[in-house]
């Protein structure tokens, strides 16, 4: 080694979710040492996969969207993300049903979507859907670069943003929340209603989240992709990439505090040992570090304004069965009568009963339907704990009345499974809470309620020297690929932070933990945040 070179940085990662996952490949193939400790025995965080008796099936994230985010991130390491993963893109975007009986297959094929709206809701609709896509698309192309892209945005870039294009004024509607926006646009209810649950795709209600969410649209609409095996395989993948590249990984270790020395984030003291580390990268709910669970010392690396108001929380099934009734897409939602009401419900803690119900169906990425039990999730929108919910722990009663409400609401639309599942495939808000610390069953981190929400959560770079945020919580926000961002986002960070490595030295330090060893043991409710 020369004069000039300085040896790897060796960085910490708590939280094996899939931005801990996408940083610890994009470290350790640029020549960085990296720890990732996690624990939960094995990576993803929310994006997990439980047994099933046709195989693991998701039960998390299900949507793979912005395809060039992820191809990115493989190129970074030196692969191509097609010789890893089969990705099969979906001709369906989402089968949709209403209970008037009306339904509507929105396609990848924009046309092929306004010729199915003019089919199902007339012609005035049809020319609706093309101005709201058009309007989404602007959004989606003016707002990428100064907002997603952007390691850090400030108000005044997209103050310059919109300066340069006035009419996005207009497009933004700042004045509306989503839903009033799309009660404007759509003459139909039907559409705005659909279009509106794009808002919970963050963790909001349409009536409370910036009509700037419907740039959302846009991003669905330039492509959804199916992963074979499920969407744990591409956590498994990224894994087994940074292993490649000389990361470790420490499962079934919790992470318990944030080292710090000379003001600085030097390590990180775990269930089994000690993690020394020039860097600290922290992919969890930020609000973990806000209520001193890393320890008090790195409390102020995130405000309050940026961990509250909570996003939306969810009940989970997922579970094998043989189904009947309506034909299934990948992805299909079964609307609720009164989407105020469901909202409304939320809003005030409360479980909503006239509810949405979002399905995937996991094995039907192809066209050939399968026969024997299939895979599948279930998603109905939940409030997360809070003081209402402490006052009154969930009971069994809630779970049973849970699954009577969901299964119950789908058979009214002709759907049923063999075998009904049972509690065992239901996790809840406070199943969550328990999964991810301090999170209080929030999936999506912030909320996304306010004009100016987007600016309030988290960047990488912490006010603690040395210490860094990845994830959903963080900058630039929820979902699989917003959260990949925030990878690379925290990584550029670190790798401009550290002095450069030098290539040739990928594995020193793997491991990096002093004492001890990971049990092969897993207690599910200490888990550190991913």
């Amino acid at each position: 080694m020369t004069s000039t070179e300085s040896r790897p940085a060796h960085v910490a990662i708590i939280g094996a979710g899939i931005a801990g996952l996408a940083a610890a490949l994009r470290l350790s193939a640029a020549g960085h040492a990296v720890t990732v400790i996690e624990a939960q025995p094995g990576p993803g965080g929310k994006m997990r996969a439980l047994p099933s008796a046709a195989g693991p099936v998701d039960a998390g994230p299900t949507v793979l969207t912005m395809r060039p985010v992820f191809e990115d991130l493989f190129a970074a390491a030196g692969e191509r993300l097609q010789d890893h993963l089969t990705l099969t893109p979906l001709p369906i975007l989402a089968r949709h049903f209403w209970d008037d009986g009306a339904t509507l297959d929105l396609m990848a094929d924009r046309d092929a979507s306004a010729a199915n709206i003019a089919a199902a809701f007339g012609p005035r609709a049809a020319r609706e859907f093309t101005d709201f896509a058009a309007r989404a698309a602007r959004l989606f192309d003016a707002f990428d670069a100064p907002m997603m892209q952007s390691p850090a945005p400030s108000q005044t870039a997209l103050a310059m943003t919109v300066a340069a294009r006035p009419g996005l004024i207009r497009d933004m509607a700042p004045w509306a929340s989503l839903g009033a926006m799309l009660d404007g646009a759509f003459s139909d209810p039907h559409l705005a209603q659909l279009f509106g649950r794009y808002a919970t795709y963050v963790g909001g209600s349409p009536y409370a989240s910036p009509a700037l969410l419907s740039l959302i649209a846009e991003a669905e609409a330039r492509g959804v992709w199916a992963i074979k095996g499920g969407m744990h395989r591409l956590a498994r993948t990224l894994e087994q990439l940074a292993r490649d590249r000389g990361a470790a990984f420490l499962y079934a270790t919790r992470a318990q505090r944030i080292e710090m020395r000379d003001g600085r984030a030097a390590g990180v003291t775990t269930t089994n040992g000690r993690v020394p580390a020039d860097a600290v990268l922290f992919n969890g709910d930020p609000r973990a570090l806000h209520r001193g669970l890393l320890g008090e010392a790195v409390t102020q690396a995130v405000p309050s304004s940026a961990v509250g108001p909570r996003s939306l929380s969810a009940w989970v099934h997922a579970f094998a069965a043989t189904p009947s009734g309506p034909d299934l897409a990948y992805h299909t939602v079964f609307f609720g009568h009164d989407p105020r009401a469901e909202f409304d419900a939320l809003a005030r803690g409360q479980r909503p009963r006239d509810a949405t119900l979002y399905i995937c169906a996991q094995d039907r990425a192809g066209p050939a339907r399968p026969t024997g039990p299939e895979r599948f999730e279930i998603i109905l929108n939940g409030a997360p704990t809070g003081p209402r919910t402490a006052a009154r722990p969930e009971t069994e009663r809630d779970i049973a009345q849970c699954q009577t409400q969901v299964f119950d609401r789908l058979a009214a639309f002709g759907l049923s499974f063999d075998p009904r599942p049972g509690p065992m495939s239901l996790t809840s808000p406070e199943g969550f809470a328990r999964l991810f610390p301090a999170s209080t069953g929030s999936l999506y981190g912030r909320s996304p309620h306010g004009l100016t929400a987007g600016l309030k959560r988290p960047t990488a770079r912490t006010p603690v020297p040395g210490l860094y945020l990845c994830g959903g919580g963080a900058h630039p926000g929820a979902g699989v690929p917003m959260a990949t961002l925030s990878a690379r986002h925290a990584a550029d960070a670190i790798m401009a932070d550290q002095t450069s490595p030098s290539p040739s030295r990928r594995t020193a330090m793997r491991g990096g933990i002093s004492t001890g060893s990971a049990p092969a043991a897993h207690a599910r409710s200490r888990s550190s945040p991913s």
